[in-house]
């Protein structure tokens, strides 16, 4: 087996399919593009990979408006952080037909969904980050691999020496190797191909398969008086009578407005109407993550607002993407797939909304549904710290610090059949020892793969907080290289000192 994976790497230095950088990054979601950002801007080359043709990951490819804490426009994130929010409405400024109160509104919330002071278009995020990684693509210091995913490592005792990643397209392998290897992929794949020590799911029950849902997001928007109807989809019967299994118990049908409270678990029904401000009723989980909302456009601009579906009720838990066979996966990908399209045709019959209209261009797609599920847990590293229960509901200090987060511990139902686990938690620290391997040299993790439990993963997944996640990955790449250091000798301090000088908050600023 190691004659041949030596074989394999010989082939491709020798017909040029090989590429050399200081820092390689598996994965091009949003902790991936801060930690290129924060490599090259600390002078290191890097190659950055990514599995669809869209970077962003959640903000991008899986369609998903911010997440963020009550404090987000005025600390509580990483300087680029800020940059790219700020970016993201210049951008509406300059580019958008917005009504004239809606451009001088420093808060500007294109679409006013309740789940965001920042609900925008997928497209929107992608334009923004690719205009900050360009000084860094244009100057040849950062190399975007798009469509590319890795799929063999050659590592030697405790370090990588390269990853084999796929053109998943074209079919060509190339070789990437580099002084560290960040794995920023949305499931944690680079994880077991370089035989690093991770857990999966519930870990503190011993259910390794035990992992919070995923989703198949999509958008559309509302043409009263139309009949935009979609086929039928071939699942649609199984799941219009589908009785969720779960501890505790769902109220009924998945297909309904009836779901459990996440908090008390009580049931609760959802008010659902498309043009409730202009009738002057509740529009309910239309406004949740309505992502364009016409008022702040010029007339004609929109034919309605735009909602972003990623509800309870096309939350797919019967099955896991990551540690199962990739016949497996695909076949649990396709069902929550017919999932969200059974939800979008039981809305435009059943609940008699015909005017509902699928809009695959906001997502890129032909189907209709974002180019990639949106992944809420995923493999995560056996640390040399790790985050548990206590530490978020305490407010733990950690000395070595490298940022910041707040979010509630969010666990949507799971594959292992528990319900909603949603619990308070206090302003947290990232630490830095739970960003070190507890073997491995230069492997780190980039996004929601750091030691963390399954509950405190509820909490350190969210977007600002894998941005910071990303962005300290990278500096600590950088300076590792800069230093001469193994990241877990770095001087903690000297280390804090830099990414505090770089913007990255490291305590949480008290009122």
């Amino acid at each position: 087996m190691r004659r041949r994976q030596f074989l394999a790497w010989a082939a491709a230095a020798a017909t040029g399919r090989e590429q050399r950088a200081d820092v390689v990054i598996l994965g091009g979601g949003i902790g991936g593009v801060a930690a290129a950002l924060a490599a090259a801007r600390n002078g290191r080359s890097v190659i950055l990979t990514e599995e669809t043709d869209w970077i962003g990951g959640q903000l991008t490819s899986q369609a998903v408006p911010p997440d963020e804490h009550r404090s987000i426009e005025t600390h509580g994130s990483t300087r680029t952080y800020r940059e790219y929010r700020n970016r993201v409405r210049d951008y509406y400024r300059r580019n958008y037909p917005l009504t004239p109160k809606a451009r001088v509104r420093p808060d500007l919330n294109p679409g006013e969904g309740r789940v965001s002071r920042l609900c925008h278009e997928p497209r929107v995020s992608l334009a923004v980050l690719e205009a900050m990684l360009a000084p860094y693509t244009s100057g040849g210091r950062v190399r975007v691999l798009l469509e590319h995913k890795p799929v063999a490592a050659d590592v030697e005792r405790d370090r990588i020496r390269a990853v084999r990643v796929k053109d998943t397209r074209s079919g060509v392998e190339r070789t990437l190797s580099g002084a560290y290897f960040l794995d920023a992929t949305e499931l944690g794949d680079l994880l077991p191909l370089v035989r690093a020590e991770y857990v999966t799911g519930y870990e503190d029950k011993r259910q390794p398969h035990n992992m919070q849902a995923f989703t198949c997001c999509f958008a559309v928007h509302y043409l009263a008086g139309q009949d935009q109807t979609i086929d039928k989809p071939e699942e649609y019967a199984f799941w219009r009578d589908y009785v969720p299994n779960l501890r505790p118990a769902w109220p009924g049908k998945l297909l309904s407005w009836d779901t459990t409270h996440p908090i008390t678990l009580q049931p609760r029904t959802h008010p659902f109407h498309p043009e409730g401000e202009d009738k002057g009723v509740d529009g309910g989980l239309w406004l949740y993550r309505r992502i364009a909302a016409k008022r702040n456009f010029t007339p004609g601009a929109y034919a309605g607002d735009i909602c972003l579906i990623n509800w309870p009720q096309n939350d797919y838990w019967l099955g896991n993407l990551c540690e199962v066979s990739e016949a497996e996966a695909a076949r649990h990908l396709r069902r929550a797939k017919q999932l969200s399209l059974s939800l979008l045709y039981w809305m435009q019959t059943e609940a008699g909304w015909k005017g509902l209209r699928l809009r695959p261009d906001v997502v890129g797609t032909e189907d209709g549904l974002a180019k990639y599920p949106y992944i809420r847990e995923s493999r995560r590293i056996r640390a040399r710290f790790t985050v548990i229960d206590e530490h978020v509901k305490a407010e733990t200090r950690f000395p070595d610090s490298v940022g910041v987060g707040s979010y509630r511990i969010d666990l949507h139902p799971s594959s292992g059949g528990d319900n909603y686990i949603d619990l308070d938690s206090k302003p947290f620290q990232i630490p830095l020892g739970a960003l070190i391997p507890v073997r491995l040299e230069n492997l780190l993790p980039a996004c929601k793969n750091i030691g963390t439990n399954h509950i405190t993963n509820g909490c350190y997944r969210l977007h600002p907080v894998e941005w910071n996640i990303g962005e300290a990955a990278g500096a600590l790449a950088a300076f590792s290289i800069a230093r001469g250091v193994r990241p877990r000798a770095v001087p903690v301090a000297d280390f804090q000192a830099a990414l505090r000088e770089q913007g990255v908050e490291l305590e949480w600023i008290r009122p």
